[in-house]
């Protein structure tokens, strides 16, 4: 048997919080951004928007007082998050371990965010070799939880949605991941993840390798947060 047999049609990996520590910035921006109207924004609020797509992002932060259209909203967050990036990638340790073995074994990537193309693309840019596909928030109509973004980089990638693994670190984004028929492995970062039939849970990607995402595609099950009471 061909030992490549058994290697996921593709792996789709989520950008922020899964493979770059990208989520402070956005709560930095939304914090300044509140700061400006006068609104209060906590580091909780922020989490509260963590996988969520920027339109319903922008509309949470326009109903909590600030005044501006969700499209200015959401121009703001993504140049001051741009800029940020600009200074600094800063990547996921675990994470960059684990692309680089996938890229390596030669199975196809794509790059599945709700961040908008700006931020997907500098993004890529930094790694120009791993992603064949790229599908940004601004690009579907519906974004995360529905499973419009990943169902639409498979087919751009040519493969089966259903032979595939997608690697997600927010509750929306799990779930997105899951209702497209992608073995999906949650690996908990800023939020808790919630227990859903099927889904892998880790604590981190540090023991992921590809013979893990191989048992995944397969069908195995992998739940390290079975006894740690995520939703307390």
């Amino acid at each position: 048997m061909n030992p490549h047999d058994s290697d996921p049609a593709a792996v789709l990996w989520d950008m922020d919080g899964t493979l770059i520590d990208s989520e402070p910035y956005w709560i930095a921006a939304e914090k300044a951004l509140a700061t400006r109207f006068g609104v209060v924004w906590t580091d909780e609020d922020g989490l509260g928007l963590v996988g969520r797509s920027l339109p319903d992002s922008a509309q949470i932060l326009a109903a909590r007082g600030i005044a501006l259209a969700p499209t200015q909203i959401i121009d703001f967050l993504v140049a001051s998050v741009a800029d940020d990036m600009t200074r600094r990638v800063p990547w996921q340790d675990d994470a960059r371990r684990l692309l680089d073995e996938v890229v390596s074994a030669g199975i196809p990537c794509a790059l599945v965010t709700m961040s908008y193309t700006r931020l997907a693309e500098a993004f890529q840019a930094r790694v120009p070799e791993a992603f064949q596909v790229v599908v940004a928030g601004d690009e579907v109509e519906r974004g995360k939880p529905d499973p419009e973004a990943y169902l639409l980089a498979a087919r751009r990638l040519g493969v089966d949605i259903t032979e595939c693994v997608a690697i997600e670190d927010s509750r929306s984004g799990v779930r997105s991941a899951a209702a497209s028929g992608a073995h999906t492995l949650a690996v908990r970062r800023l939020t808790a993840l919630e227990e859903i039939d099927g889904v892998s849970r880790v604590r981190s990607l540090e023991r992921v390798d590809l013979g893990t995402l191989r048992s995944i595609r397969a069908g195995v099950v992998i739940d390290e947060l079975e006894d740690a009471a995520e939703l307390s």
